[in-house]
């Protein structure tokens, strides 16, 4: 046996040795993730696919859709139960994100998203609620109106990303996307990032606001790490700006009463790019600038959220309970 192959042979086991323990790794971290985080709500069922949603309150049907890495415990940190007093709440986590399963592996469309959450919602007795996306979540609700008209009788779209933009993917996502070098890199992250890691940058999208009191230990962050959730919001952060280029010229069909509301110092989706063209394309659409206010206005601006859920409820005919 040459020098050469015994060197060869050592680094093939030892690459192979590394691999096997950050697998194990990433597996330990998942499950103290989820044993710690469990789901909130119930598990249906749709077509085959999981999908996890928290139900509360009573009154007319409210579809609440979270953003880019996030999960039900966004809106039901605050804003839901605070929904929940005069409207009945659905709270969904998106495909491959919390406990609703993936569509795919090359990243569930928004309008693949919007067709499973609006079936979702059917199932669970909403046929027509109103729909609230948030960020990414926004890009999936606009989607919901256009390609599912019939099925939902008001939309609120907060902070979301809504027209085309012309700035790239940042260098997380490219690496975390990519066919070959993303389900390298993931299991590396998963083993080994630390959940205050992600705490950071839980407060870089809340400025110049902070997040309130309890949200980064309640938004169970370690669920973010897992792997699948990790690749499958990559793969949905790489296919957004392809799929709003191609659904955005649509907007002006949507019909139901809408509100848009976005904060004027939000550095993550631009007021400017985004709120304002959306506002002048769908007829009759209300725009609340939020002064001030940055990425995150259903924790830093709740009671402009509350008053359009309450607003576009009206418009709709619908009656929030008092």
């Amino acid at each position: 046996m040459t020098l050469a192959f015994e060197i060869i042979t050592l680094l093939a086991v030892s690459i192979v040795a590394t691999w096997i323990y950050v697998q194990y790794r990433a597996r330990r971290h998942e499950a103290q993730a989820e044993a710690e985080f469990p789901p909130l709500g119930q598990i249906s069922v749709v077509d085959g696919h999981r999908v996890h949603a928290v139900v509360m309150g009573a009154g007319p049907d409210l579809v609440l859709i979270h953003g880019s890495s996030g999960n039900t415990r966004d809106m039901t940190h605050s804003l839901a139960p605070r929904l929940a007093e005069n409207f009945r709440v659905i709270v969904f986590d998106r495909p491959g994100l919390g406990y609703t399963e993936r569509i795919n592996r090359s990243g569930a469309s928004i309008s693949q998203q919007a067709d499973l959450l609006a079936r979702a919602a059917h199932q669970l007795g909403a046929e027509k609620p109103i729909v609230l996306g948030h960020s990414y979540g926004g890009a999936v609700a606009l989607a919901w109106a256009v390609e599912n008209p019939a099925e939902l009788s008001a939309l609120v779209v907060l902070s979301g990303a809504a027209k085309p933009w012309k700035s790239g993917l940042t260098r997380f996502y490219k690496i975390t996307s990519h066919p070959m070098l993303g389900p390298l890199v993931i299991p590396f992250l998963t083993a080994f990032v630390h959940d205050e890691r992600v705490e950071k940058q839980i407060a870089s999208i809340f400025a110049p606001q902070s997040a309130p009191d309890g949200y980064t230990s309640y938004v169970a962050p370690g669920l973010t790490l897992r792997r699948h959730s990790l690749r499958a919001n990559a793969m949905q952060r790489a296919n957004l700006l392809p799929e709003v280029e191609a659904l955005h010229m649509r907007y002006g069909e949507i019909a139901v009463p809408t509100e848009i509301l976005h904060g004027t110092e939000d550095t993550t989706v631009g007021l400017s790019i985004h709120a304002e063209p959306l506002a002048r394309q769908i007829p009759d659409a209300v725009l609340t600038r939020l002064e001030g206010i940055g990425h995150m206005p259903q924790h830093v601006a709740k009671d402009d959220v509350v008053a359009a859920i309450h607003r576009v409820a009206i418009r709709a005919g619908l009656h929030p309970r008092p």
